[in-house]
Formats: structure tokens, C-alpha cells, sequence
């Protein structure tokens, strides 16, 4: 049996975790040994999560973000699957690879390639196939920043303003005199700890507020999104260097629905799925009082997530419609920084920008190759560098052979 290793911990690597030869999820009713539930709290282990990230709403409470009336809007095709599978290319710690068997080492779930919008490869795995929303975890707050940008364009927000100007809740809190800016940038001193294999860090009370993770019996921490918000004491200084927090998305969520009257996930609908022609609904983690987790709560499928890259890559205009300034996209792409609005810039050869979410998911715009690549995936490792040193070398070789 295959394994993978990482600091010391082995597991199962990308062919032997496959959640259809383990059989999770199987029978009327599953056994117990192959059941994935919320309760008990495993559904986020590995190799659990290889079945949970494509069935999120089963398991966590979500509200459906609606595509509209309208009819989807198809990619055309121009298939390159042979000559891009037999792609090989070096990784960052000089292992020669495949590009087909580079995915079963990231643990893809799905990917879609577009070149020039146009799908040039397509491939699924295990639990996801076309139709299904598979958890983007972290995507989520491209989608977020992009469109809090669109309202600072719009004259509806200012991002001089701090958040505590907008939402009079947040005084006392970290983020009383955090402007939307310093908050959209994550360069916020916050007393928030995001390390993913510390069950004891910040971050997942947040989850836990937000509803996705289970309470613990008689836990008396904040009951709703909203409350956990408020609780969030100043660390140090805003304005300093890129500082990397999830809970900075949440409240700037908080400013843009109280100040729209629309909550994250009509925001959603209104401005990116309906009007993108997404071939299917999305869904969102919402917390006890219905509130929508910005910050990590996105499931949508991987053509519809290569929708939202390619609306990038397109300088944010869709079939003769300007969805997001142009100007809010050449701020991502030309940023100095190392995160603009809720993006990764890469300040790679390719002029390449990301949304990056845990376990592997992965939204790549690379404009000066007219690129965009949208991964799906399961990894082991929750944070990133468990994929980096294959995906980015991956990412690169792709462009090339695309653009020859």
C-alpha cells in the first residue's frame, strides 16, 4: 500500500486513500467503521476528508448560494488531456514528475484547465464528479476581498474607514481601529492563532462558532460568528507586515452586509454566480443564527470556481458586462504585496495571482499565458506547504507548454 510522508507523519498516498476503495460512505446504512459524520468530529481527519470535502452539506449546516434562472453559461473545448498528462516537469525538491501522476501526489479531487477560456483538460477523482461542490476552504476570501473591492470602486465603502465606523459592535474588539484596508490585506495585529494541527488554536473556536466543528459538552464559548468576532483582542500593531488570519474575512464580511442589507451569500449570487452563468448552485456554512462563514465556507465545483478565475483573468469583464472593475483586478495583479485583497500574488514569471484554501485547494490566474487553473483536492496537510513543492513547479511547466 502507498504511503505518504510528511514531518515525520505517514499516510496513505493519493491512489490508496481514494474514498471509493475504502468505501466510506457505502451501504443503507454505512457501517459504523466506514460512517462520516459531524458529530463525531472525524470528518475533517484524513482519509475521512477525502469523502467529507465533497459532501460538505451533508454534514455541516449550509444555505445554497443560487446560479439564477438563467441559463449556464458552457465552456468551449479544445481538449490538450494527452499531451498534458505526459507533461513532466522538476518539483522543488528535484524529483522529476508526471503531470497525471503529480496530481495523485496532491490528492486531487478535480481539476479544470482553461486556456483562453477555453477547458483544455478535466479530470475527477474519488468522491467529486462535474456536478458536485467540493469544499474551497480559503478560496472563499478571494471571492470576499474581490467583491469588498467592488464596493470600495462603487463609493458604498471606504477603505480608510475603520471597521468600527461601519459596524459600532466591533468597539473594544482588534478590529475597533483596523481599517477595511489593513483587514482586507490581512496586515492586522490580532491575537489569533492559525496553526491547522493545534486543536487548541483560535481558529478552530472560530469553526466551531461558525458551526463546523462539533461544541464540545458544556462549552460556553461564543454561540454565533458575530460573537466570536467581537472577541478578538489587538496584538501588536495594524499596518505592519502581511499577518495570515481567517477571522479578518468575517468581519469584513460583517462591514459589507451592514452596510449593503445583503448578507455574504446573496452578495454571492447577486454579483458573481447568477450573472457568471455558473452551471451550478454553490453552498456556504452558516452559524446558528444563519450567518455565512466568508472566511473558509465556499463549496462550489471546479468549473464554476474556473469561472470566477477566468471573470479575473478577463480583467473582470463577462459576455460585455464590467462584474468587477478592472482596476480592482490590476491592484491584485501589480500589488507590490505579497496578499492584496484577499489573493495571493505570486510575483512569478507568469504575473500570477491565487486563492489558496486548505487540504490542497488551489485557484491559479496566470494572465500573461491567458491561464486559469482551478484544483480541487484532499490533502493530508492542511496548510499549503505540504502541496507548494509540487504544485507551483506544476503550475509553471503547464503555462509553458500552453503558451508554445
Amino acid at each position: 500500500m502507498g504511503m505518504f510522508e510528511f514531518n515525520g507523519q505517514r499516510y496513505l498516498d493519493g491512489r490508496a486513500s481514494d474514498p471509493n476503495e475504502l468505501g466510506w460512505m457505502r451501504g443503507s446504512p454505512p457501517v459504523d467503521d466506514k460512517r462520516i459524520t459531524f458529530e463525531s468530529d472525524e470528518f475533517l481527519n484524513f482519509p475521512q476528508l477525502r469523502w467529507s470535502l465533497s459532501h460538505m452539506c451533508e454534514l455541516v449546516p449550509t444555505v445554497s448560494v443560487w446560479r439564477g434562472q438563467g441559463g449556464s453559461a458552457p465552456f468551449d473545448r479544445s481538449d490538450r488531456a494527452a499531451d498534458i498528462d505526459a507533461l513532466t516537469f522538476s518539483d522543488a525538491n528535484g524529483h522529476m514528475l508526471r503531470f497525471d501522476e503529480a496530481l495523485y501526489d496532491t490528492y486531487t479531487d478535480g481539476i479544470v484547465v482553461l486556456h483562453r477560456g477555453r477547458i483544455v483538460y478535466e479530470r475527477y477523482f474519488g468522491a467529486l464528479e462535474p456536478h458536485l461542490p467540493h469544499a474551497l476552504h480559503s478560496i472563499t476570501k478571494s471571492y470576499a476581498g474581490t467583491i469588498a473591492a467592488t464596493l470600495v470602486y462603487e463609493g458604498v465603502l471606504d477603505d480608510s474607514k475603520v471597521l468600527a465606523y461601519y459596524v459600532p459592535e466591533l468597539r473594544g474588539s482588534a478590529f475597533e481601529d483596523a481599517t477595511l484596508r489593513q483587514v482586507m490585506d490581512m496586515r492586522t495585529g490580532l491575537d489569533y492563532s492559525e496553526v491547522y494541527t493545534d486543536k487548541h488554536a483560535h481558529f478552530w473556536e472560530h469553526a466551531r462558532a461558525c458551526g463546523w466543528r462539533p461544541r464540545p459538552v458544556g462549552s460556553d464559548g461564543p454561540q454565533t460568528l458575530f460573537d466570536y468576532v467581537c472577541t478578538i483582542r489587538k496584538e501588536g500593531v495594524h499596518g505592519g507586515t502581511w499577518n495570515y488570519k481567517t477571522v479578518n474575512t468575517d468581519a469584513l464580511a460583517w462591514v459589507m452586509h451592514r452596510v449593503t442589507g445583503r448578507s455574504f451569500t446573496e452578495l454571492l449570487h447577486e454579483r458573481l454566480w447568477a450573472p457568471l452563468g455558473c452551471e451550478e448552485d454553490g453552498y456556504i456554512f452558516v452559524d446558528s443564527a444563519g450567518t455565512p462563514m466568508a472566511g473558509a465556507g465556499l463549496s462550489a465545483t471546479a468549473r464554476d470556481l474556473a469561472r470566477f478565475g477566468e471573470l479575473m483573468r478577463r480583467n473582470g469583464e463577462w459576455n460585455g458586462k464590467q462584474l468587477v472593475p478592472a482596476s480592482v483586478v490590476a491592484d491584485v495583479q501589480n500589488s507590490s504585496y505579497e496578499y492584496r485583497t484577499q489573493w495571493v500574488v505570486t510575483h512569478d514569471e507568469l504575473g500570477a495571482y491565487m486563492g489558496q484554501g486548505m487540504h490542497g485547494q488551489l485557484l491559479y490566474v496566470a494572465p500573461k499565458v491567458d491561464m486559469v487553473v482551478a484544483r480541487l483536492a484532499s490533502h493530508p496537510v492542511p496548510a499549503s506547504v505540504g502541496n507548494v513543492p509540487i504544485t507551483l513547479p506544476q503550475m509553471l511547466a503547464l503555462a509553458r507548454i500552453l503558451a508554445a
